[in-house]
């Protein structure tokens, strides 16, 4: 079967309309919190107790008055959820309870949980729940924390709960002419996608129509959960593990997601109690956070302290380079600590140091946990590493630019190791700083910047310059194509969708490799029944990895495809081509002789499944380029251009 069409030509690098936007534009999205189904008719609808204060022990929990409220249903504390004690991957004596029990160590960590017949009654009766709390000291500065003055967790005997050193012992700037530190917060900050956290759950056979197989896999008693999620594989592995099931008996469904950005990962202690209360009542419940809820209690990202330690010699050679984060957790240990170590690989950046040393220490704050957020630790290095870079060139005296360009590693084109252990797969990193410098005009902002500070404007002009190399997500993804007789066809795959277009990317693959119009590829995902396999999105391994999948199993479809008409014509498969002009199969040298996959797929389903496996990761890179006006006289800056290579 040859592999190149003799007609038409691939429609990657063509203009394509995006094919999620209709319905999202007219419609609206189908978000877990507007879900309609069967299963979930009748729904009662939770409502947490959240602390007021940061650090408490907790005493009495009066529930009474809120029991008695006109519809509600129950009020549920910790002991009343029939949960095990959660593990945790980290340090068992720190393990985060899906409801506080002893002690609250953040604002908003939940105490209780109202169900009721309507949402209205659940946040009234809400406010009747009574905790005592026996107020603690709150510890929100990471070196506080560090201190161990006050302990989250006494049994742990200390708030650090990782700590790593790369690099070599000695002083790395002995020999150094110049050196320049300075002491850097990356600031945390709330993830705020447009749609926040939000679960809908049930138990039983009528639960969404649960195949006969998966129902008696569950006895009987299987969970159907509705999740905005990043994998809905890895929630199902969550919830599994919760309850001490089978995978097979967790059904996780992914509506339509309204952003992620790293903090949708997984099933959180709040979606863990909205199941086990649909468990308890025998009745589907419902939950959706609130805003104020979702930019207190949803996952937090960066939050490090940097110190930053530049050297080199005064004609701009840059030869070592130290960085130490404080890195805070939050109260519990979570993602923050596979953040960190982010951090730590990609600390050297693009340039060619001598010398590396990056520490790290993660401690634990009463403050909310923090997780994954965007790049998950990386653009924290590159923050760290540009800030010092401009340092040094002040210190000398020298453009910034041209201290960077006499630093970046050279062109390569196979794997190189960075000073702390990355395998860089290529880069140019030159290449990308000349091209956002002759975008952005480099030379004029200069110039322009000159004549405002020899004039006393009262506005000056500020240039930002960051050359950045980034890493991705590896691992495995499977994905499945299927052509259906009405000419049609399904690609499901194991990564989700929230925002990026992934639907009209896959329809894209198979239409560059069956010929099938894009707006009639069907993108499936975030259904374990339907897709039992999958990794999820995170680390820009979407594409690379799930879309790679689906390709293989495009070509793997056109295999099939190409073997039916083979053996229906009586010739060889060798003869048989790929005619994606027609969206089928010819046999070579003889026009009349072809048809179409739909005609194929009448006979039997044609479908064919792939399982992509990436070594290592890909390090994408780039330069960015703001020009920003700030009012010397009222300290206001706007940003009146950005550049971005990548």
């Amino acid at each position: 079967m040859d592999e190149v069409s003799p007609a038409g030509a691939s429609i990657l690098g063509t203009r394509v309309l995006r094919i999620e936007d209709p319905d999202l534009l007219r419609r609206g999205g189908n978000y877990t919190a507007n879900v309609t189904d069967p299963a979930l008719v009748g729904a009662a609808h939770a409502v947490f107790v959240r602390s007021p204060v940061a650090h408490a022990r907790i005493g009495r929990i009066s529930v009474r008055s809120a029991s008695i409220y006109d519809g509600v249903l129950g009020v549920y504390t910790s002991a009343d959820l029939g949960l095990a004690d959660p593990a945790t991957q980290y340090d068992t004596a720190c393990a985060e309870p899906y409801l506080a029990t002893d002690k609250v160590r953040y604002v908003g960590q939940p105490v209780a949980v109202v169900v009721a017949s309507s949402v209205a009654a659940a946040v009234d009766a809400a406010e009747l729940v009574e905790v005592d709390y026996e107020v603690l000291p709150a510890v929100v500065d990471v070196r506080a924390a560090a201190s161990d003055e006050v302990l989250l967790f006494a049994d742990a005997g200390s708030n650090t709960i990782d700590s790593t050193h790369l690099g070599p012992d000695e002083d790395i700037f002995a020999d150094c002419e110049v050196t320049v530190t300075a002491e850097i917060v990356n600031n945390r900050v709330a993830p705020a996608p447009l749609e926040g956290r939000a679960a809908a759950a049930v138990w039983g056979r009528r639960a969404a129509g649960a195949p006969d197989a998966a129902d008696a896999a569950a006895g009987g008693d299987r969970l159907t959960m509705w999740l905005p999620n990043q994998g809905a594989q890895l929630a199902q592995r969550d919830l599994a593990q919760a309850f001490g099931v089978e995978r097979g008996a967790v059904h996780v469904i992914t509506p339509d997601v309204g952003g992620a950005f790293g903090a949708k990962f997984g099933a959180e202690p709040d979606h863990i109690v909205i199941a086990a209360l649909a468990r308890l009542l025998d009745r589907p419940v419902r939950w959706t956070e609130t805003r104020t809820e979702n930019l207190t209690v949803m996952n937090h990202g960066r939050a490090q302290r940097q110190t930053v330690t530049l050297g080199g010699t005064r004609d701009g050679l840059m030869t070592a380079y130290r960085l130490d984060v404080l890195q805070d957790a939050g109260a519990y240990p979570r993602l923050a600590i596979d953040c960190v170590h982010g951090t730590e690989l990609m600390a050297a950046g693009v340039y060619g140091f001598q010398r590396v040393v990056v520490t790290t220490r993660t401690v634990l704050t009463t403050t909310t946990p923090v997780g994954a957020f965007r790049g998950a630790g990386r653009p924290e290095a590159t923050a760290a590493l540009e800030r010092a870079v401009d340092l040094f060139a002040a210190k000398i005296g020298a453009d910034p630019v041209a201290v960077r360009r006499r630093n970046l590693l050279p062109r390569f084109t196979t794997p190189i190791r960075s000073a702390t252990g990355a395998h860089y797969d290529s880069g140019d990193y030159a290449a990308a700083l000349d091209a956002v410098l002759t975008a952005a005009d480099y030379d004029g902002l200069r110039a322009e910047q000159q004549r405002r500070r020899v004039d006393g404007a009262p506005v000056q002009l500020g240039i930002g310059l960051s050359v950045y190399v980034e890493v991705t997500g590896g691992g495995k993804e499977s994905g499945t194509v299927t052509v259906h007789p009405d000419g049609s066809a399904t690609v499901t795959t194991g990564v989700s969708p929230h925002g990026q277009g992934h639907a009209t990317a896959w329809a894209m693959i198979v239409a560059d490799e069956l010929g099938i119009p894009v707006e009639r590829v069907r993108f499936v995902f975030g259904d374990t029944d339907l897709v039992p396999r999958g990794g999820g999105t995170s680390g820009s391994r979407s594409l690379q990895l799930g879309g790679t999948a689906a390709r293989r199993a495009a070509v793997a479809v056109a295999e099939l495809a190409a073997g039916r008409a083979a053996e229906k014509w009586e010739a060889s498969a060798a003869d048989i081509v790929i005619d994606r002009s027609r969206a089928g199969v010819a046999l070579a040298g003889v026009p009349d002789r072809f048809v179409t996959f739909a005609e194929l797929a009448a006979d039997a389903e044609l479908s064919a499944g792939a399982l992509f496996a990436q070594e290592g990761s890909t390090f994408p890179f780039g330069a960015h380029l703001a020009v920003v006006e700030v009012d010397t006289e009222t300290g206001r800056a706007r940003l009146r251009r950005l550049y971005a290579v990548d």
